[in-house]
């Protein structure tokens, strides 16, 4: 299924940074970043449930948000792109 994580984490002090990129990091792990602080992560339900709670491990309720949007198998006729930085198709060999 294809999921969208959204997040912001407060950078005001020095571990909000730190905090900022190992969320990014965890999420480059499961997906493509398309915007700054999202992603389009392909997982299935053991994986979303592993990454959901690695993020809410290292995020600060009081400060810092994370979401998630399930759009499910069926992605490709939910998803709409215009504009630059064309998406990677994640079904699909990724050969560079």
């Amino acid at each position: 299924m294809l999921v969208l994580i959204t997040y912001d984490v407060s950078t005001i002090s020095s571990g909000g940074q730190k905090r900022l990129r190992k969320v990014s990091k965890i999420c480059k792990n499961y997906g493509q970043r398309v915007q700054n602080s999202v992603f389009e992560c392909i997982v299935d339900a053991t994986q979303l449930a592993t990454l959901k709670i690695k993020l809410a491990n290292i995020i600060e309720e009081d400060h810092d948000s994370l979401r998630f949007y399930q759009l499910g198998n069926n992605y490709k006729s939910k998803v709409e792109h215009i504009g630059v930085k064309e998406s990677v198709d994640l079904d699909s060999p990724l050969i560079f």
